[in-house]
């Protein structure tokens, strides 16, 4: 093989690949749409380290742990997750709390309530924040929290805890300071429960919601990006590729186009493919015809 020979063969190795992973459009029983993706190089790179598909289990990781992911609803853009250490009306148990990561593009859900249970008599539940500029000990718990903890205190489970119901702590709505961060142990509190639902039964424990909700954010105003809708109506799914998480359309036979995936029945119909795709398969044949010409 000759200098032009190897030069081709380079060139042609060296071109960019029509051909990608296939983008999961669920996880499980749950649709992954824009922001999510559930896995490397799919949904939108702010949100892969965040939420991730393991074994058809959608999840929801933080520096304190990994929660399973119960439900997303796109239309709200709130993701619900549970805490597999979290007491509810059917069981108690220790945990170490709830926290999120501060750059996360999460907030904690105006319908999300947190309640601290068996906390200790002599300390308020706090977080560190700021008041007048200077950073001190906020209290947190709600005094409107007393129906909800006579009600928690229905429960078999929670009243076997033998504590006074004035050691439950109500947080609503859920304001965790600048770090995002419920650390039961500075607190000085052995449990918790987080109640996103009370179903219109405010006095029935047995029939609320247990778990976390979390608003997700994915721009400036939470316009949903034009370019990723039309991926997703022509049934694409919305990626990103390269070092700058340059935006792709994932397509269901794993092609990635710079639009959408419309030219695919184009391809099937024996039309005209979209002008990036049939570039690149244009430049392929060419560079396989000089190849093997100047072989």
């Amino acid at each position: 093989m000759n200098q032009n020979h190897l030069s081709l063969l380079l060139l042609f190795l060296l071109l960019p690949q029509v051909y990608s992973q296939v983008c999961q459009r669920f996880c499980g029983d749950i649709p992954l749409r824009y922001p999510f993706g559930g896995g490397p190089g799919c949904g939108d790179p702010r949100f892969t380290k965040h939420v991730t598909c393991n074994q058809r289990q959608l999840t929801f990781i933080t520096h304190t742990g990994s929660y399973p992911v119960t439900n997303i609803d796109y239309d709200k853009k709130v993701l619900y997750v549970s805490d597999p250490t979290m007491s509810s009306c059917f069981c108690t148990q220790p945990s170490k709390g709830f926290s999120l990561d501060w750059d996360a593009p999460f907030s904690f859900d105006d319908s999300s309530v947190f309640a601290l249970l068996d906390c200790s008599l002599d300390s308020s539940p706090i977080y560190k924040g700021a008041v007048n500029g200077n950073i001190t000990n906020v209290p947190q718990c709600d005094n409107a929290g007393t129906t909800l903890c006579s009600s928690l205190y229905s429960c078999q489970p929670i009243s076997q805890l033998n504590v006074p119901i004035n050691t439950c702590c109500v947080y609503a709505p859920v304001d965790l300071g600048p770090a995002f961060e419920m650390d039961l142990q500075k607190a000085q509190c052995k449990a918790y429960t987080a109640i996103y639902s009370f179903n219109d039964q405010e006095g029935n424990p047995e029939a609320w919601k247990y778990g976390v909700a979390l608003k997700y954010k994915f721009n400036v105003k939470n316009d949903y990006p034009i370019y990723c809708s039309n991926c997703e109506r022509s049934n694409g799914a919305c990626a990103f590729t390269g070092i700058y998480n340059t935006f792709v359309c994932n397509c269901p036979s794993g092609v990635n186009t710079s639009t959408d995936c419309y030219f695919q029945s184009a391809w099937n119909s024996g039309l005209i493919l979209s002008p990036w795709v049939n570039g690149s398969l244009i430049l392929y044949s060419i560079m396989l015809l000089l190849f093997w010409i100047s072989w």
